[in-house]
Protein backbone atom coordinates (compact mmCIF):
# COMPACT_ATOMS: atom_id res chain seq x y z
CA UNK A 1 0.00 0.00 0.00
CA UNK A 2 1.36 3.41 -0.93
CA UNK A 3 2.61 5.73 1.80
CA UNK A 4 0.16 8.43 0.71
CA UNK A 5 -2.82 6.10 1.26
CA UNK A 6 -1.47 5.07 4.67
CA UNK A 7 -1.10 8.71 5.64
CA UNK A 8 -4.66 9.46 4.57
CA UNK A 9 -5.94 6.53 6.63
CA UNK A 10 -4.06 7.55 9.74
CA UNK A 11 -5.20 11.16 9.34
CA UNK A 12 -8.81 10.01 8.93
CA UNK A 13 -8.62 7.96 12.10
CA UNK A 14 -6.96 10.74 14.06
CA UNK A 15 -9.47 13.26 12.72
CA UNK A 16 -12.31 11.02 13.84
CA UNK A 17 -10.82 11.06 17.35
CA UNK A 18 -11.03 14.88 17.43
CA UNK A 19 -7.67 15.97 16.05
CA UNK A 20 -4.78 17.77 17.67
CA UNK A 21 -6.83 20.53 19.26
CA UNK A 22 -8.98 18.12 21.26
CA UNK A 23 -5.88 16.21 22.35
CA UNK A 24 -4.22 19.45 23.43
CA UNK A 25 -7.27 20.64 25.36
CA UNK A 26 -7.69 17.43 27.32
CA UNK A 27 -3.98 17.09 28.03
CA UNK A 28 -3.53 20.75 28.96
CA UNK A 29 -6.38 20.88 31.48
CA UNK A 30 -5.12 17.81 33.36
CA UNK A 31 -1.49 18.87 33.36
CA UNK A 32 -2.21 22.48 34.32
CA UNK A 33 -4.40 21.43 37.25
CA UNK A 34 -1.76 19.02 38.52
CA UNK A 35 1.09 21.52 38.22
CA UNK A 36 -0.94 24.30 39.85
CA UNK A 37 -1.95 21.99 42.68
CA UNK A 38 1.64 20.87 43.26
CA UNK A 39 2.80 24.50 43.40
CA UNK A 40 0.00 25.99 45.51
CA UNK A 41 -1.99 23.19 47.13
CA UNK A 42 -5.08 25.30 46.40
CA UNK A 43 -7.93 23.40 44.74
CA UNK A 44 -9.93 26.38 43.48
CA UNK A 45 -6.89 28.14 42.07
CA UNK A 46 -5.77 24.97 40.32
CA UNK A 47 -9.24 24.37 38.90
CA UNK A 48 -9.48 27.92 37.58
CA UNK A 49 -6.02 27.63 36.05
CA UNK A 50 -7.14 24.49 34.21
CA UNK A 51 -10.27 26.24 32.94
CA UNK A 52 -8.19 29.20 31.82
CA UNK A 53 -5.88 26.94 29.83
CA UNK A 54 -8.81 25.37 28.00
CA UNK A 55 -10.39 28.78 27.35
CA UNK A 56 -7.26 29.76 25.43
CA UNK A 57 -7.57 26.67 23.24
CA UNK A 58 -11.31 27.24 22.79
CA UNK A 59 -10.80 30.80 21.60
CA UNK A 60 -8.19 29.65 19.11
CA UNK A 61 -10.45 26.85 17.83
CA UNK A 62 -13.47 29.09 17.40
CA UNK A 63 -11.43 31.80 15.70
CA UNK A 64 -9.64 29.41 13.36
CA UNK A 65 -12.25 26.76 12.55
CA UNK A 66 -15.60 28.09 13.77
CA UNK A 67 -16.21 24.71 15.43
CA UNK A 68 -18.37 26.04 18.22
CA UNK A 69 -19.89 22.78 19.47
CA UNK A 70 -16.51 21.04 19.81
CA UNK A 71 -15.10 24.04 21.65
CA UNK A 72 -18.14 24.23 23.94
CA UNK A 73 -17.98 20.51 24.73
CA UNK A 74 -14.36 20.76 25.84
CA UNK A 75 -15.09 23.82 27.98
CA UNK A 76 -18.15 22.23 29.60
CA UNK A 77 -16.17 19.11 30.48
CA UNK A 78 -13.34 20.95 32.19
CA UNK A 79 -15.88 23.28 33.80
CA UNK A 80 -17.66 20.33 35.42
CA UNK A 81 -14.31 19.00 36.66
CA UNK A 82 -13.46 22.41 38.12
CA UNK A 83 -16.84 22.74 39.86
CA UNK A 84 -16.59 19.25 41.34
CA UNK A 85 -13.13 19.93 42.69
CA UNK A 86 -13.75 23.50 43.85
CA UNK A 87 -17.20 22.81 45.26
CA UNK A 88 -16.02 19.92 47.40
CA UNK A 89 -12.55 21.28 48.15
CA UNK A 90 -11.14 17.91 47.11
CA UNK A 91 -8.57 17.89 44.32
CA UNK A 92 -9.30 14.26 43.50
CA UNK A 93 -12.75 15.25 42.25
CA UNK A 94 -11.20 17.15 39.35
CA UNK A 95 -10.43 13.73 37.89
CA UNK A 96 -13.77 12.12 38.78
CA UNK A 97 -15.14 12.99 35.34
CA UNK A 98 -12.22 11.08 33.80
CA UNK A 99 -13.26 7.93 35.64
CA UNK A 100 -16.93 8.35 34.73
CA UNK A 101 -16.13 9.21 31.10
CA UNK A 102 -13.92 6.15 30.71
CA UNK A 103 -16.57 3.85 32.19
CA UNK A 104 -19.22 5.33 29.92
CA UNK A 105 -17.02 4.99 26.86
CA UNK A 106 -16.21 1.38 27.74
CA UNK A 107 -19.92 0.54 27.96
CA UNK A 108 -20.68 2.19 24.61
CA UNK A 109 -17.77 0.45 22.88
CA UNK A 110 -18.63 -2.94 24.38
CA UNK A 111 -22.27 -2.67 23.30
CA UNK A 112 -21.27 -1.56 19.79
CA UNK A 113 -19.08 -4.65 19.47
CA UNK A 114 -21.77 -6.98 20.79
CA UNK A 115 -24.33 -5.74 18.26
CA UNK A 116 -21.63 -5.78 15.53
CA UNK A 117 -21.80 -2.06 14.83
CA UNK A 118 -18.25 -1.24 16.02
CA UNK A 119 -18.11 2.35 17.17
CA UNK A 120 -14.74 3.05 15.58
CA UNK A 121 -16.22 1.93 12.26
CA UNK A 122 -18.99 4.53 12.61
CA UNK A 123 -16.50 7.27 13.44
CA UNK A 124 -13.89 6.48 10.81
CA UNK A 125 -16.49 5.59 8.19
CA UNK A 126 -18.04 9.03 8.63
CA UNK A 127 -14.63 10.73 8.53
CA UNK A 128 -13.72 8.93 5.30
CA UNK A 129 -17.06 9.59 3.66
CA UNK A 130 -17.87 5.86 3.59
CA UNK A 131 -21.04 6.36 5.63
CA UNK A 132 -22.24 2.79 6.30
CA UNK A 133 -20.78 1.29 3.15
CA UNK A 134 -18.05 -0.43 5.16
CA UNK A 135 -20.67 -2.76 6.67
CA UNK A 136 -20.93 -4.54 3.32
CA UNK A 137 -17.23 -5.44 3.49
CA UNK A 138 -16.58 -8.32 5.89
CA UNK A 139 -12.85 -7.55 6.12
CA UNK A 140 -13.50 -3.92 7.04
CA UNK A 141 -16.06 -4.91 9.65
CA UNK A 142 -13.53 -7.28 11.18
CA UNK A 143 -10.84 -4.59 11.27
CA UNK A 144 -13.19 -2.01 12.77
CA UNK A 145 -14.18 -4.55 15.42
CA UNK A 146 -10.51 -5.03 16.24
CA UNK A 147 -9.93 -1.26 16.45
CA UNK A 148 -12.92 -0.86 18.73
CA UNK A 149 -11.50 -3.66 20.87
CA UNK A 150 -8.24 -1.75 21.19
CA UNK A 151 -10.05 1.32 22.51
CA UNK A 152 -12.29 -0.82 24.72
CA UNK A 153 -9.18 -2.20 26.41
CA UNK A 154 -7.95 1.33 27.14
CA UNK A 155 -11.29 2.60 28.46
CA UNK A 156 -11.73 -0.50 30.63
CA UNK A 157 -8.26 -0.47 32.17
CA UNK A 158 -8.14 3.31 32.79
CA UNK A 159 -10.84 3.48 35.51
CA UNK A 160 -9.51 0.29 37.09
CA UNK A 161 -6.14 2.01 37.50
CA UNK A 162 -7.50 5.40 38.58
CA UNK A 163 -10.19 4.32 41.05
CA UNK A 164 -7.84 3.05 43.82
CA UNK A 165 -6.02 6.42 43.87
CA UNK A 166 -9.36 8.25 43.92
CA UNK A 167 -10.66 6.20 46.84
CA UNK A 168 -7.36 6.73 48.70
CA UNK A 169 -7.57 10.49 48.14
CA UNK A 170 -4.15 10.64 46.49
CA UNK A 171 -4.47 13.71 44.26
CA UNK A 172 -0.97 13.72 42.80
CA UNK A 173 -0.90 9.99 42.02
CA UNK A 174 -4.38 10.23 40.52
CA UNK A 175 -3.42 13.27 38.47
CA UNK A 176 -0.34 11.61 37.04
CA UNK A 177 -2.25 8.40 36.32
CA UNK A 178 -5.20 10.21 34.73
CA UNK A 179 -2.80 12.12 32.48
CA UNK A 180 -0.95 8.99 31.37
CA UNK A 181 -4.06 6.88 30.72
CA UNK A 182 -5.66 9.81 28.93
CA UNK A 183 -4.10 11.43 25.88
CA UNK A 184 -0.92 9.27 25.70
CA UNK A 185 -2.99 6.08 25.94
CA UNK A 186 -5.38 7.32 23.26
CA UNK A 187 -2.40 8.06 21.02
CA UNK A 188 -1.23 4.47 21.49
CA UNK A 189 -4.72 3.21 20.59
CA UNK A 190 -4.76 5.38 17.47
CA UNK A 191 -1.38 3.98 16.44
CA UNK A 192 -2.41 0.34 16.88
CA UNK A 193 -5.69 1.00 15.11
CA UNK A 194 -3.80 2.57 12.22
CA UNK A 195 -1.67 -0.55 12.05
CA UNK A 196 -4.82 -2.66 11.91
CA UNK A 197 -6.47 -0.52 9.23
CA UNK A 198 -3.40 -0.45 7.00
CA UNK A 199 -3.58 -4.22 6.42
CA UNK A 200 -5.46 -5.38 3.36
CA UNK A 201 -7.78 -8.33 3.73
Amino acid sequence: MKARVLTQRSQSLFGAMGGWRTVAEIFASRVVFLIAYLLTGQVWFSALAAVGAVVVFVVVRVWADRKYWQALAALVMVGISALLAGGTGQGINFYLTDIVRNVGAAVVLAVSMLVRWPFIGLLVGAARGERLGWRQDRAKRRRYQACTGVFLTKFTLAPLVMTPFYLAGQVVALGITATLVGTPAIAVCVYFSWRILRVRA
